[in-house]
């Protein structure tokens, strides 16, 4: 029969099993952030190119369409390393399906490319294209972060996905604002539009800020260089303070170019994040794994001190032992509750987008839209309202009863 004993030393290899998993998965995360990062610069170079009529970054893209595939190549091999075994994985459900949508969106960038290439279809179906694609991927960090057991791998794993989602609104708004530059003119709805992106941004940066490692704050806020940033701010109010009209086409270029210098900096401190969290798995895992060397060989010496119980029906282990093992017991049940208590904090910052998620469910089943026309919509009545995105979303949730039928 097995003893109390062999249960505490098994939780913890337990533990040590999920530290290893969460790593691997850091080590995904890595590879779609440096992914992401170069889309993110193909979709800008691609929306200037298709607003120009070709005219302009012809040459870039294709350069950058390059480098893509080598970061695609790096990603799809970390997809193949995932344990799809289903009864080992954590949150499975969720995250395989996240990486399915994904590689089908990936079996598509080719012939993506090549329409562009083609200037066969708009800036702005381009940019929805590439922005499915991205958000794919930030989904599958997203769930990562989502099915963390560590409070302190959970916590980067937020402050990370919370940093690169930001990233993606700046790599939304290069695009965005390019676009419109290259194209000579914005109207309301555009300036509304640009104005949300920067919205979003500033909501993700405040959540990477409250969860970040100090030391990466610090990064942070010494890759902003102040010359680009007033120079940003300065195009900004052009395209979406002033009044809507014409532009000067020729600031598209100043735009892309200042809006990438910003955007690599941040890709800089997307790398100290990713080593970061490299460096915390590895910390807890060789703290866990000496964690249990100290269990066993404790156990074992007390064990080996402790006399076996005779005919007497007598304590099967000792007293000595058997205060051991329950003070084992009520110390890890303290600290597995602890943990539980911070990861429920943590992820609380996560449920937003859940809450998102659900609304544009809702939208989907109730008024037969797409998930890209139910986002849409929830960032247009967000925009309309001047409220965040999440507070739409609750708005929406609790009309849940008597939005009127659609596909049930």
């Amino acid at each position: 029969m097995k003893s109390g004993s062999s249960f505490l030393l098994a939780a913890r290899q337990c533990e040590i099993a999920e530290l290893e998993e969460l790593a691997r998965t850091g080590e995904l995360v890595g590879a779609i952030g440096r992914f992401v990062h170069a889309l993110q610069r193909e979709r800008g170079l691609s929306n200037v190119f298709l607003s120009s009529q070709g005219r302009r970054f012809g040459e870039q893209r294709l350069q950058q369409v390059a480098g893509c595939v080598q970061e695609e190549a790096a990603v799809r091999e970390r997809f193949e390393r995932l344990d799809t075994d289903s009864s080992q994985a954590r949150n499975g459900a969720r995250l395989f399906s996240r990486v399915a949508v994904v590689l089908h969106g990936l079996d598509g960038l080719p012939q993506l490319r090549e329409r562009v290439g083609r200037q066969a279809l708009s800036a702005r179906d381009s940019t929805t294209a590439y922005t499915k694609l991205v958000g794919g991927l930030l989904a599958v960090v997203f769930e990562a972060a989502d099915s963390a057991t560590d409070p302190e791998i959970s916590r980067a794993l937020v402050a990370m996905f919370n940093f690169m989602q930001g990233k993606e609104f700046a790599g939304q708004e290069r695009a965005f604002g390019a676009g419109v530059f290259a194209a000579g003119a914005i109207d309301l709805a555009g300036q509304q539009q640009w104005r949300h992106l920067i919205d979003s941004q500033q909501g993700c940066f405040q959540v990477f800020a409250d969860f970040s490692d100090p030391e990466v704050l610090r990064a942070d806020q010494a890759s902003r260089e102040p010359a680009v940033i007033a120079e940003i701010e300065r195009l900004r109010r052009i395209g979406c303070a002033g009044r809507p009209g014409a532009l000067d086409a020729d600031l598209s270029t100043q735009w892309y170019e200042g809006s990438t210098r910003r955007i690599d900096a941040m890709r800089g401190v997307e790398d100290l994040l990713a080593l970061h969290l490299r460096h915390l798995c590895e910390t807890r895992i060789a703290q866990a794994r000496s964690e249990l060397r100290d269990q066993r060989v404790l156990l074992e010496a007390l064990a080996s001190e402790t006399p076996y119980p005779g005919a007497d029906g007598g304590a099967p282990y000792g007293p000595q032992l058997e205060r051991s093992i329950l003070g084992m017991v009520q110390e890890q049940s303290r600290r597995l509750q602890a943990m539980g208590d911070e990861l429920d904090a943590v992820r609380a910052s996560l449920n937003e987008r859940k809450v998102v998620e659900r609304a544009k469910g809702l939208l989907m089943a109730h008024r037969l839209m797409s998930e890209e026309e139910a986002y849409k919509a929830l960032r247009q009545m967000a925009m309309n309202q001047n409220r965040r995105l999440v507070d739409v979303a609750e708005a929406v949730l609790s009309l849940a009863d008597v939005l009127p039928g659609g596909a049930r």
